[in-house]
């Protein structure tokens, strides 16, 4: 028997095309349902899953919180944790302000250049010690007075390691000055002055302090004129003018 394919070649293409076509729009409906299927399947378990970790965790702090309700005192036992763990950096951060008695001791110069502090005052907040006092030698004795600020050092050492001495005056300033009567009725000159000091000189952890007063040479009347650069350099066995 013989059969003769009567359709034409381009017939026959677009039939194969088209169902080439439907093979694909099935696959793929095919495919969108799974996966459809799968999402609802994985938000089925999440929620079913984080409901039953929610219900977990609650029970578990309902337990945790009855627990805790049953221990007598809690609030005042959770204050005074909370007040003993913060004990320590309290201390640290309290400053050593009686420093500021063996300042008030060490500054003073010898007479007749000798100073008396009427008032000494700490600002914590911008690091500044102010001085009011009076001086019977008037200006002289006041430039002395500065100087031997300026002068002074504080020795100390920090986790048991010896640190270099350290000015106790970063900056002097100069306040009023007048002259007046002083309780006896001698003439004497009234003046302010502050300077601002290093954190190290009333800090808890700068341990062993001690005030160490320059020498008297650099102290007295023969170095009033002298640049202060050059008192390094000047010879410690001089005499007073």
């Amino acid at each position: 028997m013989i059969e003769i394919n009567l359709i034409p070649d381009v017939k026959l293409e677009l039939l194969r095309a088209r169902k080439l076509r439907n093979n694909v729009i099935s696959a793929c409906i095919v495919i969108t349902i799974a996966a459809v299927g799968i999402v609802v399947l994985l938000g089925l378990y999440n929620y079913g899953a984080l409901a039953i970790a929610d219900a977990s965790a609650d029970r578990s702090i309902n337990e945790q919180s009855a627990k805790l309700k049953k221990v007598p005192d809690l609030a005042k036992t959770l204050t005074l944790q909370q007040q003993l763990a913060s004990l320590t950096e309290m201390h640290n951060n309290k400053l050593i302000s009686s420093r500021l008695f063996d300042i008030a001791t060490t500054i003073i110069p010898d007479s007749p250049n000798d100073v008396t502090i009427s008032r000494l005052t700490l600002d914590t907040e911008s690091t500044m010690i102010t001085i009011e006092g009076q001086a019977k030698n008037g200006y002289e004795a006041l430039e002395v007075f500065k100087k031997t600020i300026e002068e002074t050092k504080f020795d100390y050492g920090q986790a048991g390691i010896r640190q270099e001495p350290i000015n106790i005056a970063l900056e002097v300033t100069d306040g009023d000055r007048s002259y007046g009567e002083d309780s006896n009725g001698e003439k004497t000159l009234r003046f302010t002055m502050q300077f601002t000091y290093p954190l190290e000189l009333f800090a808890r952890t700068s341990q062993q302090g001690k005030i160490v007063a320059p020498n008297k040479y650099n102290a007295t009347d023969s170095v009033l004129g002298v640049p202060k650069s050059l008192f390094s350099t000047a010879n410690p066995t001089g005499g007073e003018n």
